[in-house]
């Protein structure tokens, strides 16, 4: 009888999962990603072989590694990009939560195989570095944070992040790791900034962290050797700089030829934090400003697309995210040209390693999931919610 007076109601035919995804993700992004591992792998057969050699292994035995983790990494990458941001949100929170106890038991069970830091955990056939996996958490969880705070009768969000912030940058220049130490607080201050924060209070976190600096370089002879390594005019030509900036100036142009460069049989780590030097000898700097072309394209779009977002946690948790994902590239670049003081960080997709890798597959397949195209609806929907 119902039908008979209203009609029938439409069933709504769903749009399987697949073409869904693929018709609202940022194919420009996605691409961009895939074009960097590639790279990644490319180097990796130069970079990579000197050291299989000076370790007794099978000259392609990093290059398989990484072929595999590298796999992996963009799985979960895809599966990721496929859920809401609710999802992200808290598998996002887990993670940070999972991470942050395994940051706290480093100093018991962690091992710093030999490099003067205790990031690792080693498992035998593999090792984990948790403040890799820290991070897109750390980014989710601040984001949610501040969000929340915009609320009425919100938690107070903006000094929960900043404690939390706090902590963690404190485990981590215990290890130390003052490099994702200074990533953390970026990130924090990107969130904050973007959630509507003064620049005053910028400007004070600002004063806080070149005063905690002062203070890491008085107490820490790691922190200070490097500090001191950078500052001076002269670059010892044995150390990794000075064999990183050699090869960058031998790369010139074009590059020396695939496979003849020298600095990754001098570079202990020529396929980790110093890969871009590899890049620069053997490619040239055509190579090295591609690389610079794709980040920016990532974070660039990113960026624009989150522009139109309504959703304050959306917006926030992919600015972090984005911005984070920029700014460990640079850092590890601008190490290697002596821009900046030696961090030991990875190049996200490009470097070698099983945890780096990974933790850029999960921050990026977070940041496609983030930036779909959704449906907006009309601006006036937004006031007839508040009625």
């Amino acid at each position: 009888m119902t039908e008979m007076v209203y009609g029938s109601n439409p069933v709504r035919v769903t749009e399987p999962v697949l073409p869904r995804w693929w018709r609202t993700i940022d194919k420009w992004t996605l691409t961009s990603v895939f074009v960097m591992f590639g790279i990644g792998l490319l180097l990796a057969l130069a970079a990579s072989v000197p050291l299989a050699t000076r370790n007794g292994l099978e000259p392609y035995y990093y290059v398989q590694r990484q072929a595999f983790f590298g796999g992996v990494a963009l799985t979960v990458m895809i599966a990721i990009s496929m859920m809401s941001p609710d999802m992200v949100r808290r598998i996002g929170v887990l993670g940070f939560a999972v991470s942050m106890v395994a940051l706290m038991l480093l100093p018991v069970l962690g091992t710093d195989f030999g490099k003067g830091a205790v990031r690792w955990f080693s498992l035998g056939f593999a090792s984990v570095q948790p403040s890799e996996f820290l991070k897109p958490g750390f980014v989710v969880v601040t984001a949610w944070l501040i969000a929340a705070s915009q609320d009425i009768n919100g938690p107070p969000g903006k000094t929960v992040s900043f404690a939390i912030a706090m902590i963690v940058v404190g485990f981590l220049a215990m290890q130390p790791d003052f490099g994702q130490a200074a990533l953390v607080i970026f990130a924090w201050g990107v969130i904050y900034f973007v959630g509507g924060a003064p620049m005053t209070l910028i400007v004070v976190v600002g004063g806080i962290v070149a005063a905690s600096g002062f203070v890491f370089y008085e107490s820490s002879e790691h922190f200070a050797r490097r500090i001191d390594g950078f500052l001076s005019p002269d670059v010892d030509p044995r150390t990794q700089l000075g064999y990183a900036a050699n090869a960058i100036q031998e790369g010139g142009f074009f590059g020396v030829g695939v496979g003849e460069g020298q600095v990754k049989w001098s570079l202990p780590d020529a396929h980790t934090d110093f890969i871009i030097a590899v890049a620069a000898e053997e490619y040239g700097l055509i190579l090295v400003l591609i690389i610079l072309a794709l980040y920016g394209l990532i974070v660039v779009r990113s960026l624009l697309r989150l522009m139109h977002e309504r959703d304050p946690f959306t917006r926030l948790a992919g600015a972090g995210l984005a911005c984070i994902f920029g700014a460990q590239a640079m850092i590890n670049m601008g190490v290697a040209v002596r821009l900046l003081p030696a961090k030991g960080m990875t190049l996200p997709f490009v470097s070698y390693g099983g945890s780096s890798v990974i933790a850029a597959g999960i921050t990026m397949g977070m940041l496609l999931a983030l930036t779909r195209a959704r449906t907006r609806g009309q601006i006036s929907d937004v006031f007839k919610r508040g009625r």
